[in-house]
């Protein structure tokens, strides 16, 4: 069925995100690009971190996704540089032994990880996510300030307050930075305090996604988290494991 004339106005009216792609496989490149043309956005490829890094200076994308590893100059060089200028969302891709370059990453600022192979509904997904969380952040900060009434979305549980439209965790009111993925995975648990909640649903709930992800992915989210809370406060413990069954919220933790 074709569009009529007023969805055609209504579709060129709004406005297509632009996503930076930095990889020196150009394999990945012309696929990740080709399926989120697909999508909605627009793409700009670069093979290597100096030449992304300078148009991602001059002329801003909305958000950008860079390889870890990469020539002249790899994707936590490139994610270090960035940030001593600009608050750009950033996504990493990384491969399965890359677990402590992609920890390095999370700590300088990036705003999630992709292990490879992933699925390209798995990235728009993740895209997708960041991006809403930055536009009610930059809404926020054009709107004055209103009262301090509650918003009916928020989580309270215990010392943990959860904002999923602002992605704000905060934790005895101090404010803790976590991922998309992180921020899932906790919600999930915290919206039913004391229920254990399997690897299976977690990976759910934090996924959504028919890709497969096995067990220690979803353990090192959750050794994140607690690495996170514990950084804010060294006494919290309120993410329990039962060994064999998975994880539960405790209020009293």
């Amino acid at each position: 069925m074709s569009m009529s004339n007023n969805e055609k106005a209504a579709s060129s009216a709004t406005p297509r995100h632009t996503i930076a792609l930095v990889d020196d496989d150009r394999n990945i490149l012309t696929s990740v690009s080709i399926g989120l043309q697909a999508e909605g956005f627009t793409t700009r490829v670069y093979a290597d971190g100096a030449s992304a890094l300078k148009a991602c200076l001059e002329n801003p994308p909305d958000l950008a996704i860079f390889d870890i590893k990469m020539p002249r100059m790899d994707g936590l060089e490139l994610l270090q540089r960035l940030r001593e200028k600009s608050a750009l969302p950033v996504i990493f891709l990384t491969s399965k032994d890359e677990e402590p370059d992609e920890a390095l990453g999370l700590a300088m600022g990036a705003d999630d990880y992709i292990t490879k192979p992933f699925s390209q509904r798995l990235l728009v997904a993740r895209i997708r996510a960041i991006l809403r969380r930055v536009e009610v952040a930059r809404a926020d900060a054009a709107e004055p300030a209103q009262d301090d009434t509650p918003t009916p979305d928020l989580v309270h549980r215990g010392r943990l307050s959860m904002d999923p439209a602002r992605h704000e965790v905060r934790w005895d009111d101090r404010p803790v930075s976590l991922t998309v993925t992180e921020f899932l995975i906790l919600e999930t648990l915290a919206q039913r305090p004391g229920v254990i909640k399997s690897r299976n649903q977690l990976m759910d709930c934090a996924y959504n996604d028919d890709t497969y992800v096995d067990d220690r992915t979803i353990d090192s989210h959750i050794k994140r988290l607690r690495r996170k809370f514990r950084q804010v406060d060294p006494t919290f413990s309120a993410i329990e494991t039962l060994y064999g069954a998975g994880y539960s919220f405790s209020e009293g933790g």
